[in-house]
């Protein structure tokens, strides 16, 4: 039947103002804490920002009323788009205002990769005020696990259906619902999330390399898998096997779907051990370790316990997106080098912070490829693709199939775009990757000079639309750009 299929805006709006809202309360913290520092051109900027930006948000909130029109799932893609779009925006003004990024375009790039979990940078680092890394620290933390998954955990008087939000948001092939309201299950997973910034603040005071700042947001950073870092040297500045490993750990629990923790806390650990997916990511970190650290023995020279130290922060920091990088100054080699790049397609588990294809999603094709050899020997042979003891569904498969081929198609498409700056292959490809599996590191030019302010103003913008693109896995923005999407008639 043909229908009506007039967008609620009102409702999107309102939300529009909710997140607005928030923002302008979390500047608040980087202003005190630039006015306590006296960094005067950033509180200069916070003053300005943070009063305008909640005020706004809030006038927004209260103009506008809950309504009961019914929130479709058109809705939810478009106000997922909107919001990722105007917290970029909104979170750009900072930078801009307080004379730290040239233009406004570099002020957007920031924000992005800030709010995305990219952790890049365009701006340079060395001179950057401590309230902006942390007004940086804070947008990660805020994105991490979704900017809209907090606005449906803390508000759901909101009177929309979050599961349509959270579903064009969720990184993942499938959001897993873990209570019965979408907003209990959110609350779920901010609690878990909370609970995991907290405990590694302590451990990371605890190690008495870091004050209080850099333990803030290293933990941010981290528990984000956005890879922000408060010293250009990189982690390797605090000198501390035991802060590696802390950051190594939590950057692994952020990346695993937290739905399992859910399971683990009300007392079904079965879950967290029959999961194929967290075993075959375990797997792949563990092989890839192995193989960065014999590449570093033997081609490099180091020694067993360096290479390992080496290989494993690493090899952490790109197979959970989060791009840290330990030591600034080592030169990879090839074979390190290819690993990480294939690290960085994959990515993490699905419902997790991490961003890129997910590891589920290559099981399934890996299955896939399997099937296809079986049929070719036994034609008639019925075989289902299962992930554990469940049969996966046709819709689910092609899916996932149909995701990863866009993924490859947007990859390629961008790096075509990207070679009109006229750079090498390798600095155009890595760094298409870096942007969309949301890492922020890239081989090549960029890793000599540690960001990306080289490039022109428009490849900084397209940049910034790719990182968003990754965060929010593809077909919520592309879906914005069809026809279909718009008509009046569902």
């Amino acid at each position: 039947m043909t229908h009506s299929a007039a967008l609620n805006y009102k409702a999107i709006v309102r939300i529009l103002g909710t997140i607005l809202f928030i923002i302008g309360i979390s500047m608040i913290i980087p202003w005190l804490y630039a006015e306590f520092v006296k960094e005067p051109e950033s509180a200069r900027a916070f003053r300005i920002c943070a009063p305008i930006t909640a005020v706004f948000g809030l006038l927004i909130m209260v103009t506008i009323k809950n309504h009961t029109v019914k929130f479709r799932s058109r809705e939810g893609y478009l106000v997922v788009a909107l919001c990722w779009l105007i917290a970029s925006i909104a979170g750009a003004f900072p930078y801009y205002i307080s004379g730290h990024a040239g233009t406004f375009l570099d002020a957007i790039f920031e924000s992005t990769a800030g709010f995305t979990t990219t952790g890049c940078t365009s701006i340079n680092a060395e001179y950057t005020e401590q309230s902006l890394v942390l007004w940086k620290a804070i947008s990660h933390w805020l994105g991490g696990m979704g900017i809209l998954v907090f606005v449906i955990s803390i508000l759901p008087a909101l009177g929309i259906n979050g599961q349509y939000i959270a579903r064009a948001e969720s990184p993942g092939p499938v959001l897993e619902k873990m209570t019965v309201r979408m907003s209990d299950s959110a609350k779920i997973l901010y609690l878990t999330y909370f609970t995991f910034t907290a405990l590694e603040f302590i451990l990371l005071m605890l190690s008495g390399k870091m004050p209080v700042f850099d333990a803030a947001v290293n933990t941010m950073g981290s528990i984000s898998t956005g890879g922000l870092v408060v010293h250009p040297a990189g982690i390797i500045h605090y000198d501390s096997l035991y802060v590696e490993i802390v950051i190594s750990v939590f950057c692994i629990l952020s990346s695993v779907n937290f739905v399992l923790y859910h399971y683990l806390i009300t007392g079904k650990p079965g879950y967290l051990f029959k999961d194929i997916e967290l075993r075959v990511y375990l797997c792949i970190i563990a092989i890839a370790v192995c193989l960065c650290t014999a590449s570093l023995v033997f081609v490099d020279g180091l020694a067993p316990g360096s290479a390992l130290r080496e290989s494993f922060f690493q090899v952490v920091s790109m197979a959970t997106t989060t791009g840290y990088v330990r030591d600034t100054s080592i030169l990879w080699p090839a074979t390190c080098q290819i690993i990480m790049i294939a690290l960085l397609f994959i990515g993490g588990c699905s419902a997790s912070t991490a961003g890129s294809i997910k590891v589920v999603r290559i099981i399934v094709m890996m299955k896939l490829i399997w099937r296809g050899c079986i049929k070719r020997i036994h034609p008639r042979s019925v075989v289902a693709v299962k992930l554990g003891d469940n049969s996966m569904s046709v819709s689910l498969v092609t899916g996932i199939t149909t995701f990863i081929f866009t993924y490859l198609g947007v990859f390629f498409i961008s790096a075509v775009i990207l070679s009109l700056q006229g750079l090498d292959m390798e600095t155009t490809f890595t760094t298409t990757l870096a942007m969309l599996s949301n890492t922020g590191i890239a081989f090549g030019e960029t890793s000599s000079i540690i960001n990306f302010s080289f490039f022109h103003p428009l490849l900084k913008l397209y940049l910034s639309a790719l990182m968003i693109i990754g965060r929010l896995e593809l077909f919520t923005i592309l879906i914005l750009f069809t026809r279909n999407f718009w008509g009046r008639a569902r």
